[in-house]
């Protein structure tokens, strides 16, 4: 019977977040696996008891994401982990849209501020509305939307970053995102899982540092042949060719209508398995055959373009 972990946050007295995570962990059981979730922090918690290690829900991680990538590091060098160390490592960081742009892959255009870069008022888009919000974040935290009359507000939030040792990224808001919402195609064991869209998360002349609704009247999705073939090249371009046990793809509308990558999940994606009923046995079969079988997980399949019904 392997022995499998889903590494989520702490909730403290109130409860989880993670819709998924006792049904994902029931249906793991009824696998065949001795599945339970585990807090990424839990110092006294023993990784190398497990035969895999799957990061789930650890939604606290960009508040000390120096510190989360250190346990990733440290635990893959005890079990397996997915999905693995270095993929954690490079997709904690936003600047990834950087390396999949190079790669050919379309992308929401993004400047980014370090510290002591220069970011006046001046220095903001004044044609267009924009988006800022930190290379490290989760859940539309600390971002916000501008438009060209507010950008003194814009380099207010980006000074406040840079005060936090944070770098900024400034991107156009596309306006067509109002209008076809944001699509997230999930993989699952390579292989597409389901999808789902939702409606804008910034709206107009809320504050950067406001919580918001991450996911506002989310509902399942058909993703089309031009959506599917923008993911896959995506995944495609992880740099190292990693194996990924899971990953969510988000996509929104350009400028000219062509679907672009909003951002690429692979540490924590919430998968929505409550959404889409019976999902949850779909991806218990996928970890349970990854602990077992060691090389049972791996980047997009040819042909893996269609969901499995199952």
């Amino acid at each position: 019977m392997p022995r499998v972990a889903l590494a989520t946050y702490d909730p403290g007295a109130v409860p989880s977040r993670d819709r998924d995570l006792g049904p994902l962990v029931r249906a793991l059981r009824a696998a065949g696996a001795d599945a339970e979730a585990v807090h990424w922090d839990d110092a006294g918690a023993d990784w190398a008891a497990y035969d895999l290690v799957v990061i789930r829900s650890t939604w606290d991680y960009s508040w000390r994401a120096a510190d989360f990538v250190a346990w990733a590091e440290r635990c893959a060098k005890v079990t397996r982990l997915a999905n693995p160390a270095d993929v954690v490592r490079w997709n904690t960081d936003k600047r990834y849209l950087g390396d999949l742009a190079a790669a050919g892959v379309p992308v929401v255009p993004t400047r980014y501020l370090a510290p002591g870069d220069p970011a006046g008022a001046g220095d903001l888009p004044g044609g267009h509305d924009f988006v800022v919000k930190p290379v490290f974040g989760a859940g539309a935290r600390l971002a916000a939307r501008y438009t060209p009359a507010e950008r003194e507000t814009a380099a207010a939030q980006v000074a406040r970053l840079h005060a936090d040792g944070l770098t900024a990224m400034v991107q156009p808001y596309l306006s067509r995102i109002d209008v076809s919402g944001e699509r997230a195609l999930q993989f699952f064991g390579g292989r597409l899982l389901h999808a789902s869209r939702k409606r804008a998360v910034l709206s107009p002349g809320t504050a950067y540092d406001a919580v918001k609704v991450a996911h506002p009247d989310l509902r399942p999705w058909t993703p089309t042949p031009a959506e599917l073939a923008v993911a896959e090249k995506a995944l495609a371009a992880v740099p190292g060719a990693p194996e990924l046990l899971c990953a969510r793809v988000d996509l929104v509308d350009g400028q000219d209508g062509a679907p672009c990558v909003m951002e690429l999940e692979l540490v924590e994606p919430n998968l929505f398995l409550w959404l889409h009923p019976g999902s949850e046995q779909r991806v218990a079969r996928e970890i349970l055959a990854a602990a077992v079988v060691p090389t049972a997980f791996a980047g997009p399949r040819p042909g893996s373009v269609a969901a499995d019904p199952t």
